[in-house]
């Protein structure tokens, strides 16, 4: 079986693929590690029945199909492939992967550890010591929130939203979820609420719903006009989620914080105190990669095996992924 990698650029193959990965992937597959492909075309991709894609991969269209007749499988070796296989792909028959699995372990870590630090206000405390020089009063430590008993309002049963359930279920903490979707929260360790409750109730919000235009500004003004005073909203998904004027104008008057990982350009989040702002790092970054990777071979493995693909996309209900 021929197989291929389309990354772009080339170099981030080195990224995800250590030495040993790729000595995995050969005994499974034809591979030449030293060709990756940017566009396609060319003999390679007339030979490839598999595909290793990444991020940078352009979207498979009618004629990058037609460039590559033989093509059984794309084994994406990131999360979403909505960019990159359309309706084409499917009624063509090809089998296609994601590892938004394996990308979801990092994003729900972040999530926990940002869930754990604003209940303890640990970023607030820190900017009032770096500012004095001083460690604050007892009273004002003492005062910080903690993590006992407190509650986390989950919006959104993805993957992403699944894991961090699972990670907060050794803690002292309750959990909410809001998911129109599901008919009950059954195996998730939350009770399942309406919006306006869970943004009512938790001292926690953290958004992990598909950006679909149904969700566009899915927490609004009004949503965030619930939270409790101090409460903080944590977005890893997606910025169209979230209002984000209306999240500036609540922080920005004090009753509420944001921890954002993702975010539509606005100079103003840059001079809020409340906010705290990440470049996009809660998804796989660094070692993270090779996680993504060893899914990816683990696949290409499955395809050559003729044996189903662990974590293949059911094109039914891709409009409903992240």
């Amino acid at each position: 079986m021929h197989a291929v990698f389309v990354f772009d650029p080339p170099s981030q193959v080195g990224r995800f693929f250590t030495p040993e990965l790729l000595a995995e992937l050969r005994r499974h597959v034809e591979l030449d590690p030293a060709l990756v492909l940017t566009r396609y075309e060319g003999p390679a991709l007339a030979r490839a029945e598999v595909l290793i894609t990444g991020w940078g991969a352009p979207p498979l269209d009618a004629r990058a199909l037609e460039n590559a007749p033989r093509l059984r499988y794309v084994v994406h070796t990131a999360g979403t492939v909505k960019g990159l296989a359309g309706p084409e792909v499917f009624a063509r028959g090809i089998q296609v992967s994601s590892q938004a699995a394996a990308n979801a372990v990092p994003v729900a870590e972040y999530t926990l550890a940002m869930i754990l630090l604003a209940n303890k206000q640990v970023w607030q405390l820190s900017r009032a010591y770096t500012a004095s020089r001083r460690p604050p009063g007892l009273e004002a430590i003492w005062s910080a929130g903690g993590n006992a008993g407190r509650t986390v309002g989950v919006i959104g049963a993805s993957a992403v939203g699944r894991r961090v359930l699972e990670l907060l279920r050794p803690f002292d903490l309750r959990a909410l979820l809001y998911d129109p979707t599901l008919a009950g929260a059954g195996e998730l360790d939350a009770e399942l609420v309406g919006l306006p409750e869970l943004m009512e109730r938790s001292d926690v919000v953290t958004v992990h719903a598909p950006a679909l235009p149904e969700t566009r500004h899915l927490v609004g003004a009004a949503e965030l006009a619930l939270m409790r005073p101090g409460a903080t909203l944590i977005n890893t998904a997606r910025p169209s989620l979230v209002d984000q004027e209306a999240l500036v104008k609540a922080v920005a008057e004090g009753r509420i914080h944001a921890v954002l990982d993702v975010i539509e350009p606005d100079d103003a989040l840059f001079d809020l105190p409340g906010v705290l702002l990440t470049p996009h790092v809660a998804g796989s970054v660094g070692t993270e990669l090779h996680r993504l990777a060893a899914g990816a071979v683990a696949e290409v493995a499955a395809a050559a095996a003729g044996r189903p693909l662990r974590h293949a996309v059911d094109p039914a209900t891709l409009h409903l992924r992240a």
